[in-house]
């Protein structure tokens, strides 16, 4: 039998592990719960709603998704222009203002007047948007008169809203038949898709075919490895329409339905960069430079 000094002691020893141990697994609960996060997920699609910047709200913008509330004072403002491009299509401008584009934490914590937009035409998605350009194809934009929609949204898709009302700028535009004069006072590119014309090797170092069909991506998504400098071509060819897009660099490509596109890149930033499309959030390969 212990000593009756000793009794005490133990229970002393026992009270203050177990109060370590709640004291351990309290921090663990809590201490990553706020922290956002910029890990980047390539061709993320759902909503993630998370971080604690502004008042997370119930309502949704026409998407589907839920409003990310915002002091009006100092809340991002973006407003869109289209100048018609002289080859094809037209070249749309988003001005901002109090927002950063942040295409290198899609898919983490909102993070405060960071993110990304989406751009729509009569309310259907057309594209991410990663930074102040963006090219509309003709063969993306039928013939008569459209509205353009342009609303930001958070890194965790949640759309950024003042007084419960996405923050989004909007413009009328007209696209006219082939040889006719339409919208903006220019005379619109064809509406027919403009072939892409396939670069000679004395143009790129490096080509890379890949196909799209029934959802998978052939050959099977890997790394491309590049020097700074080398210049690459990425022939694509997709069973249905859709946007390629360059992580990193902000490169965006129209893919017909059915036909090869080409998208020619000169790698002059080291790093590694996801190809993904928009619509069906495939990662196609990744670009890796050093």
């Amino acid at each position: 039998m212990p000593p009756a000094g000793a009794r005490p002691r133990r229970a002393a020893r026992t009270a203050a592990l177990l109060a370590l141990v709640l004291l351990l697994t309290g921090g663990t609960a809590t201490g990553c719960g706020g922290r956002a996060t910029t890990h980047h997920k390539p061709g993320t699609g759902h909503e993630q709603a998370t971080g604690s910047v502004g008042t997370l709200l119930d309502a949704q913008d026409p998407t589907g998704h839920r409003l990310r509330e915002v002091p009006a004072e100092g809340a991002p403002q973006v407003q869109l222009a289209a100048r018609p491009d002289s080859e094809d299509g037209w070249n749309l401008q988003l001005t901002v203002k109090n927002f950063r584009f942040t295409p290198d934490s899609t898919g983490g914590a909102a993070l405060p007047g960071a993110g990304h937009a989406h751009l729509e035409l009569d309310g259907r998605k057309l594209a991410r948007v990663y930074g102040p350009w963006f090219h509309l194809p003709a063969a993306q934009v039928p013939e008569g008169a459209h509205t353009l929609t342009v609303r930001l949204y958070a890194d965790d898709h949640t759309a950024w809203a003042v007084t419960g009302k996405a923050i989004e700028g909007t413009l009328q535009l007209t696209a006219a038949a082939p040889g006719q004069s339409g919208g903006h006072s220019h005379t619109p590119p064809p509406l027919t898709p403009v072939p892409t014309p396939v670069p000679s090797e004395a143009q790129a170092d490096r080509a890379v075919t890949l196909t799209v069909r029934d959802g998978k991506v052939t050959p099977a998504p890997g790394r491309t490895e590049l020097r700074r400098g080398e210049r690459v071509a990425l022939h694509v060819t997709s069973d249905r329409a859709d946007t390629l897009h360059v992580h990193g660099y902000d490169k965006e490509l129209a893919l017909p339905a059915g036909q090869e596109a080409t998208l020619v890149l000169t790698a002059d930033r080291t790093g590694l960069f996801e190809v993904e499309t928009h619509g069906s959030h495939l990662v196609l390969t990744q670009l890796l430079v050093r």
